[in-house]
């Protein structure tokens, strides 16, 4: 069975047992987690399911594994001939999730 969700304004597509990296999610590590917009399921024998955004009876199960960060990204602005330079950093927080179950 497999399901696309979207979480973090972007969609994934998984199935039980899937380890995934999201944007960070709240909860600690082992927290069980639901992902309630799921755009579209199928089963294993092929028949699929898509919402009209969302599938409504559809939810993915799964837990928490550890949070971690991004790699570090550089931001500098400056302006020509007037003196104005900023540098300035960005690690991106991310929450890693294993998918345990699909129901739709």
């Amino acid at each position: 069975m497999q399901a696309v969700i979207r979480t973090g304004g972007k969609q994934y597509r998984v199935k039980a047992g899937d380890v995934i990296k999201v944007e960070k999610i709240a909860g600690k590590s082992g927290d069980a987690v639901e992902f309630g917009e799921v755009l579209m399921v199928s089963d294993n024998e092929g028949a699929v399911k898509v919402g009209s955004p969302l599938v409504t009876s559809a939810i993915v199960k799964g837990k928490i594994l550890n949070e971690e960060k991004g790699k570090k990204l550089i931001i500098f602005k400056f302006k020509r001939r007037k003196g104005y330079r900023r540098k300035n950093g960005h690690r991106q927080a991310y929450t890693r999730v294993e998918i345990t179950g699909i129901e739709s």
